[in-house]
C-alpha cells in the first residue's frame, strides 16, 4: 500500500484545482468545488458537473472554509461547469475568475469581484470579451502588470481554436505538427478584460524547436500556472492523458518557454492540476488526488507538498506516494 505524500487539507468536501495565492500576509487557495452531479463519464469531463465556489485559507495546520463565495445561478451567462479558477487583488479590490459554459455550450472565462480574499464575489453581467476554453491563471508581474493564461484541450475546447477563431472542424494537430500551446493576453487596467489580443504560446524543448502534438509526455494539455524564481518565468501545467506536471521556463511572460522538467508525478485519479506559492520563505505545491473518494476520478481532494529548486533552478520532481 503507497502512502500519500500528503494529507487531504479538506475533508468535509471534494475540491480541486488549487490556486494558491497569499493575500494579507495569509494563504488562501481557490479551488474547484466536486460534486456526484450524476452525468455519465466521457472524455470531454461532462461527468465535472461543478456548480459553484468556496474560498480557503490556511493558518498552521488549520483549514478554514470561508462558505459559498459564488454559485452559477448569480452568473447570468453562464449555464454549467464551473471548472478551475484563480484570483487577484489590485487596488483594494480581489478577482475571482472562472470558466463555464455559456448557453451556447462553450465555455467561457468570467471574473467577479470582491472587497475580502474570501468573497463573496459579485460576477460581471458577461463573460470575458474574447475568452474562451478553461483554467484561467492570472499572473501579476513585478512591474505591476497582469496576465491571464488560460486553455485546455479536449472538455477545455481548445483544440477548436485558431486564431482565436472557434470551429468545430479544428481538430488536434496530427502527431508530427507543433503542439497546441497554451493562451495569453495581458488584462486590462480594471482587471475586467483583455488589454490585447490573445496570444499563442511556445514551448520549446532542449533544441529550441516547438514540442509536437504527438509528444503526450511534454505537451501542453491544461491547467497553466505561471510563478518567478530568481527573476526567471516558471510556465507549468497538465500534460493531461500522461497525468504529469512539467514546467518551462522563459525570460519573459509572453515566452516561448523552454521544458525542463517535471514537478509531480501521476496522482489517483485522471486528472492532475495545480498551482506554486511563496509562502514564509518556502515554495509550495498545491495539487489534488482522488484518494479522499478512494479513486473517484471526478471526487478530488487539494493537498500541498513543499518543492525545492537545484542550484540551476531546476524544481525537483515529487513522487506523489512514498514506498
Amino acid at each position: 500500500m503507497l502512502k500519500p505524500l500528503s494529507p487531504p487539507l479538506v475533508t468535509h468536501m471534494y475540491t480541486a484545482d488549487p490556486s494558491a495565492h497569499v493575500f494579507e500576509g495569509r494563504l488562501y487557495f481557490y479551488p474547484s468545488h466536486d460534486i456526484d452531479a450524476g452525468i455519465p463519464f466521457d472524455d470531454l469531463g461532462s461527468h465535472f458537473g461543478m456548480e459553484d465556489y468556496h474560498v480557503f485559507s490556511v493558518e498552521g495546520d488549520e483549514v478554514i472554509d470561508h462558505g459559498l463565495a459564488l454559485h452559477i445561478k448569480d452568473v447570468p451567462w453562464a449555464e454549467k461547469q464551473m471548472w478551475a479558477p484563480d484570483a487577484a487583488h489590485k487596488d483594494g479590490k480581489y478577482y475571482f475568475f472562472f470558466p463555464a459554459k455559456a448557453k451556447d455550450g462553450l465555455f467561457r472565462i468570467g471574473v467577479a469581484v470582491g472587497d475580502r480574499p474570501e468573497g463573496p464575489f459579485k460576477a460581471q453581467p458577461e463573460a470575458i470579451p474574447g475568452s474562451y476554453s478553461i483554467d484561467p491563471a492570472v499572473f501579476e508581474d513585478e512591474d505591476g502588470a497582469y496576465y491571464m493564461y488560460f486553455g485546455g484541450l479536449w472538455g477545455g475546447q481548445l483544440q477548436h481554436y485558431r486564431n482565436n477563431g472557434y470551429s468545430p472542424d479544428y481538430l488536434e494537430p496530427e502527431a508530427h505538427e507543433n503542439a497546441l500551446g497554451p493562451r495569453v493576453a495581458k488584462m486590462s487596467d480594471d482587471l475586467l478584460s483583455f488589454a490585447e489580443e490573445v496570444r499563442e504560446i511556445k514551448i520549446l524543448d532542449e533544441n529550441g524547436n516547438e514540442l509536437k502534438a504527438g509528444d503526450h509526455d511534454r505537451r501542453f494539455f491544461e491547467a497553466a500556472w505561471v510563478h518567478k524564481y530568481k527573476g526567471k518565468y516558471y510556465f507549468s501545467y497538465s500534460t493531461g492523458n500522461t497525468h504529469y506536471l512539467c514546467y518551462a521556463i522563459g525570460d519573459s511572460p509572453y515566452g516561448p518557454f523552454t521544458y525542463r522538467g517535471r514537478i509531480l508525478n501521476p496522482v489517483i485519479g485522471w486528472t492532475t492540476h495545480h498551482s506554486i506559492v511563496e509562502h514564509e520563505g518556502k515554495w509550495y505545491l498545491f495539487y489534488h488526488d482522488s484518494t479522499l473518494s478512494e479513486g473517484i476520478t471526478h471526487l478530488r481532494c487539494v493537498k500541498k507538498a513543499e518543492i525545492t529548486y537545484d542550484e540551476n533552478g531546476d524544481i525537483q520532481t515529487l513522487n506523489p506516494y512514498l514506498e
